[in-house]
């Protein structure tokens, strides 16, 4: 197992994480429109096309239709120009961040970063990749009765990844569930999910019937960050970088969208071969490494694992397999069921609302998703969490989210979690058991603490 000394990490990490984007968005503005007729959704992507506008929701023009939101950042040397336009063709939109770089700068109004110790970790902020790993090493030192980290392979910049393995020790071959975050570079989000639910695993454990049952039965294999070099990126040069940072078209252009380069009906839809693009799928099925790293160990699980989940942002979502074809997968009804069930825990938590259902019909078509490539691979329960929020802050979703983010997303995958331990392990309690949600609610109270 390849493991390499944590000072050297951490001094590696450092040399790339200034804490300063060298990317600005100064008075760029993110719109909402919704296009109300087919003229109206061509203009769109027209002037999209035309200007290479950053489209934030779809993620792919051709996804642009009548009736379905659009989010787009319009740089501020275009912005006057765009809203002239918009207004001739009387296509309506509403603004929903004034000024993306103002956003982005509260992201970055930080204290001194220092050594931190995992007693006053803060999971309630937004934490660079030299923390993360200072952070890794400590849940695995600090947890050894629970916790083994372990190499998954290296990026692109040679970067480590890692991933926990998380379970109580068995004479017997365990279930697994895995858990990845941190595949899009700017959904912070996600990244801080993967912290807060390793957190409520190891600090619960004791007094949560649904976990400690899981933790008897299932090792959970959890990836905090994939995507590490465009999230490093991220933080140090562009905060709204989204692709991993390979090299292409003889460095013309950088990144692949890492979510569309699993070797599931790869490239045939909303996805692209322009290595310019944000959706670009890479030169062929899983030719980045770090989709090669999580191909072979999950294909070497696959019979063991119960569920796939993949962290992201944004929208509110819980997407079902499939996203290349309008067909439905393996046991559908069964995992609408159960997503729908995490959707109504996610509700009772804060209130939000989270939509359930297949990519392909809820969201828009794409092919290449890792969620769909593990369907296909057999395991029985495949998901997507599209983390909050629908658009008012998007991909720059403040630290003051992150909480109740985390507790809410928490809150729908213990459902699924329970689900699973009844199915498979019979004596689990209820997914209505009052004993477990009472447990989440001091899960949500100690949460509290820790964002002090």
């Amino acid at each position: 197992m390849k493991f390499l000394p944590y000072f050297m990490i951490i001094l590696y990490s450092v040399a790339f994480e200034t804490l300063a984007v060298h990317v600005h968005y100064n008075g760029d503005q993110l719109l909402g429109i919704v296009p109300e007729i087919p003229s109206h959704a061509a203009y769109i992507k027209e002037i999209c096309n035309d200007a290479q506008l950053d489209l934030w929701k779809p993620g792919y023009l051709d996804h642009i239709y009548p009736g379905g939101e659009v989010h787009v950042r319009v740089p501020s040397s275009r912005l006057n120009d765009t809203k002239q336009k918009l207004h001739q063709k009387q296509i309506s939109f509403k603004v929903l961040i004034d000024d993306v770089q103002k956003l982005i700068d509260e992201q970055f109004v930080v204290e001194r970063r220092q050594k931190r110790f995992l007693n006053s970790f803060n999971y309630a902020k937004y934490h660079p990749m030299n923390e993360i790993y200072e952070w890794m090493d400590q849940i695995k030192e600090t947890h050894k009765e629970l916790v083994t980290l372990h190499y998954l392979g290296s990026t692109y910049e040679t970067r480590p990844i890692y991933y926990f393995k998380i379970g109580l020790p068995s004479n017997t071959k365990k279930k697994i569930i895995w858990m990845d975050c941190g595949i899009h570079a700017r959904e912070w989000i996600s990244v801080a999910f993967c912290q807060w639910f390793i957190k409520e695993i190891l600090q619960h454990r004791s007094h949560n019937p649904v976990i400690q049952k899981a933790l008897e039965n299932i090792d959970f294999y959890i990836v905090p960050v994939l995507n590490i070099d465009g999230f490093v990126y991220s933080w140090t040069m562009d905060r709204l970088w989204r692709k991993s940072r390979s090299s292409h078209d003889n460095g013309n252009c950088y990144g692949v969208d890492l979510n569309r380069n699993f070797d599931s009906n790869w490239c045939s839809i909303g996805a692209s071969n322009n290595c310019s693009s944000l959706t670009f799928c890479g030169t062929g099925p899983a030719s980045e490494p770090e989709v090669q790293a999580v191909s072979q160990l999950v294909s070497s699980l696959k019979s063991d694992i119960l569920c796939f989940l993949t962290m992201h942002s944004y929208g509110q979502l819980i997407l079902l397999p499939y996203g290349y074809t309008q067909d439905p997968s393996v046991n559908h009804d069964e995992k609408l069921s159960v997503g729908q069930g995490a959707a109504s825990k996610i509700a009772e938590t804060h209130g939000a609302q989270y939509r359930v259902g297949s990519a392909s019909h809820i969201l828009y078509s794409n092919s290449g998703s890792s969620r769909d490539w593990a369907t296909d691979l057999g395991i029985p329960f495949s998901y997507t969490f599209e983390l909050r929020d629908n658009g008012t802050f998007g991909f720059i979703l403040p630290e003051d989210q992150i909480q109740p983010t985390c507790e809410e997303a928490t809150a729908g995958i213990l459902s699924i979690v329970n689900y699973l331990n009844e199915k498979h392990f019979n004596s689990a309690s209820s997914i209505f058991s009052g004993t477990l949600w009472i447990n989440l609610g001091f899960s949500i109270v100690i949460g509290t603490y820790y964002s002090l």
